[in-house]
């Protein structure tokens, strides 16, 4: 029995997460890369990855909130950095004052940021987004030439700087989808048209991670890498992360909390989901729905124990699960890997993904806080 054995722990190495941004330069040799550090770097935490991204060459980091974006300013994250998801009221004054670029998708979110910038005396750093087909943040094109119109004037007056357009995909993640190159030829309509108008931007982006692995036409001058970041797979049509290049960044490991026998037609869990079919052993994993683990995944989400991959037995409950170890032994502080990587026989973020009929993104990013994390490589 392990007497230092932590009940669940999410273990990031920050050496993969060099590795794949390299990997992710390497793909998109023209631009320059931006890691994406959102919702706490997608469960990894977002200040040890930023700084590990930049170590490997990202020359941006990108946010979805501002207050993400002020928090690694305020740890120290210096050069090029933008956030996208704003709200009336947000802390535009604020983000001016860092120096970080803001995106903009409409009118009163322009007038927000002039009205920062004269408050806070400097130029505002702008990025306009163009709805190019996504429907959901950014400008419809029959608002383009308004937007651009009132950025070019308020560039003109001083108070906003317009250093970047950019949109977003819809489906880059299924590689032919007709939806792809009606984006792009739309993309590069709305580009003209602001360069036209007198928009000289720093840069030019579209390509989110599925796209810079598969999508070389669209890297343009920038590409926005997320959940590759982190050795996670877009999309199971887009490949394995090891067919991918890219190693995964987090393994979720727990230590056992009991094993014990039990008898043939004991249930196991909350409703008896499952009945044990002959005398077995029983490890009780200490961690829940309250950590993360998708309750969705009962009775499927595989679990790496004593060398062997077992599945959840039963329900998952808020704390716990349980697998049956098939009357094989083990003892309490045993290590049990969640997920990790399959290059080391573990199971991965992408199979609890298929086992709670989500996604890998949602796997990771849903670990919860009080799951520490521990870092290797820092």
């Amino acid at each position: 029995m392990n007497e230092t054995a932590t009940r669940v722990y999410a273990e990031i190495d920050l050496d993969a997460v060099r590795a794949n941004v390299r990997a992710l330069r390497e793909r998109a040799p023209r631009s320059v890369l931006m890691a994406v550090v959102k919702a706490d770097a997608y469960g990894h935490g977002a200040l040890a990855c930023a700084k590990a991204a930049q170590e490997a060459g990202a020359a941006w980091i990108g946010t979805a909130t501002p207050e993400e974006a002020l928090a690694l300013r305020a740890a120290g994250v210096e050069g090029p950095m933008m956030c996208w998801l704003w709200t009336p009221g947000g802390p535009w004054r604020q983000a001016v004052e860092a120096g970080i670029d803001v995106s903009v998708s409409g009118m009163w979110a322009l007038d927000a940021v002039r009205e920062a910038a004269r408050a806070a005396g400097r130029t505002a750093r702008v990025q306009l987004k163009a709805d190019t087909g996504l429907g959901r943040n950014g400008c419809q094109p029959a608002d383009w030439a308004e937007l651009v119109g009132a950025a070019v004037a308020a560039q003109a007056e001083g108070t906003v700087e317009v250093t970047g357009l950019w949109s977003h995909f819809a489906c880059a993640d299924e590689p032919g989808h007709p939806s792809i190159q009606l984006q792009l030829t739309a993309f590069r309509d709305m580009l003209a048209y602001a360069e036209k108008e007198g928009v000289e931007p720093e840069v030019r982006h579209i390509a989110n991670s599925p796209a810079t692995l598969t999508l070389p036409e669209s890297h343009f001058d920038l590409v926005r890498c997320g959940l590759a970041v982190y050795g996670v797979s877009p999309a199971p049509e887009l490949g394995t992360p090891a067919q991918l290049g890219l190693r995964p960044a987090m393994a979720l490991k727990a230590s056992l909390a009991l094993v014990k026998t039990v008898p043939a037609g004991h249930g196991v869990s909350y409703g008896h989901h499952y009945l044990t079919e002959t005398e077995t052993t029983l490890a009780l994993v200490p961690a829940g729905y309250a950590d993360g683990i998708p309750r969705n995944a009962s009775g499927r989400g595989p679990v790496l124990v004593g060398g062997k991959v077992r599945h959840v037995a039963g329900r998952v409950a808020m704390d716990q699960f349980v697998v049956d170890l098939g009357g094989d032994r083990a003892e309490a502080g045993d290590e049990a890997v969640i997920f990790g990587d399959a290059e080391r026989g573990e199971p991965t973020a992408e199979d609890w993904a298929a086992a709670a009929d989500t996604i890998a993104y949602e796997i990771v990013t849903r670990i919860g806080g009080r799951v520490p994390r521990v870092y290797l490589g820092a």
